[in-house]
């Protein structure tokens, strides 16, 4: 099969499309003809070195893609070869055939096209976990940093649909416009005084729960920004790993807070989540309450320029690499 390799690690320039051998489905794991493959900033950090795949797992990069039904392993049900698929992987996404653990595979949403289909499972996954995990309820203030990424841009369709005040941070007039579009109350530009307008528009009440992508850089000001029981995820390390946190702010706010990642679960909660995700998030793509972000496409020989254009902070919603 063809595969994106890395010779090394560095920028992008380390990425080569290459041959490489082919996988198997192992038992409980189904094979998957890969469509497109989504891109995602752990990419950009395991192409750098920062974010190796678990034991066993491929070094290809590439955490979620979508396609056909190749060849089911021993045991598994309720596949037949052929049917369309979308599948939350822990590595080997960049390829165009993957053996996935039949737990992680589900199918795509109704009426979206088999390529978009590649963008979904990982955003979704990530967003509905942590909302179960913090227990995100109607009426309450959601806040996320970079409303028009891939997490973002979904993040906000899901809080709103499950009945939250939502705000959202971006990073120019029209990534914040695109943000209310999408359905967030306001959004707040964080070059500014981004707490200040938070705390503003909910009356001083601030943020029930903060889902954030920076990290380190933004952690005292999330303590800053929740609401009295209010709970802070962190899902990603964009502005550094580690952070000065008042605990003596966050006790007496009976504030949360919990980082978590999804690439290193057990395979029961990966597939408990992708479960969840099929359950219920995909009814709303199905009726039209959240659509599909907006996207980039890149053919498979362009990789290099997919991730230049995902580190250049210019990208909205998803790239998808195409074979």
């Amino acid at each position: 099969m063809r595969a994106i390799v890395t010779n090394g690690f560095g920028g992008p320039d380390v990425l080569e499309l290459a041959e490489a051998p082919d996988p198997v489905a192992g038992p409980g794991e189904v094979l998957i003809e890969v469509v497109a493959s989504g891109v995602n900033r752990a990419d950009l950090l395991q192409r750098q070195g920062h974010y190796p795949p678990p034991d066993g797992i491929s070094d290809i990069i590439g955490l979620e893609v979508s396609g056909r039904i190749a060849a089911l392993g021993e045991g598994v049900e309720g596949w037949q070869p052929g049917e369309a698929c979308v599948a939350l992987l822990a590595g080997g996404g960049y390829a165009e055939l993957v053996a996935v653990p039949a737990g992680q595979v589900v199918r795509p949403p109704t009426g979206i096209d088999l390529v978009s289909a590649a963008g979904l499972i990982e955003v979704a996954a990530t967003v509905a976990s942590n909302f179960t995990r913090v227990a995100l309820t109607p009426g309450e203030v959601f806040l996320v940093h970079g409303g028009t990424g891939g997490i973002g841009s979904f993040a906000i369709q899901y809080a709103a649909a499950l009945g939250a005040r939502v705000f959202a941070t971006g990073g120019n007039a029209d990534k914040l416009a695109l943000s209310r579009e999408l359905g967030a109350e306001a959004a707040f530009d964080y070059h500014d005084d981004w707490l200040g307008a938070l705390k503003g528009a909910t009356a001083g009440h601030g943020a029930d729960v903060i889902l954030d992508v920076i990290g380190a850089k933004y952690l005292e000001l999330n303590v800053d920004a929740l609401a009295d029981d209010g709970r802070l995820v962190v899902i990603g390390l964009q502005g550094g790993r580690k952070g000065t946190l008042d605990l003596g702010k966050l006790l007496a706010k009976r504030g949360l807070v919990t980082a978590t990642s999804l690439r290193g679960r057990p395979l029961e909660q990966k597939a408990a989540i992708c479960a969840e995700v099929a359950r219920n998030v995909w009814p709303l793509f199905d009726n039209g309450t959240i659509r599909p972000a907006q996207e980039t496409r890149f053919p498979i020989a362009s990789v290099r320029a997919a991730h230049e254009h995902l580190a250049s902070g210019d990208a909205i919603g998803k790239l998808i690499l195409t074979w």
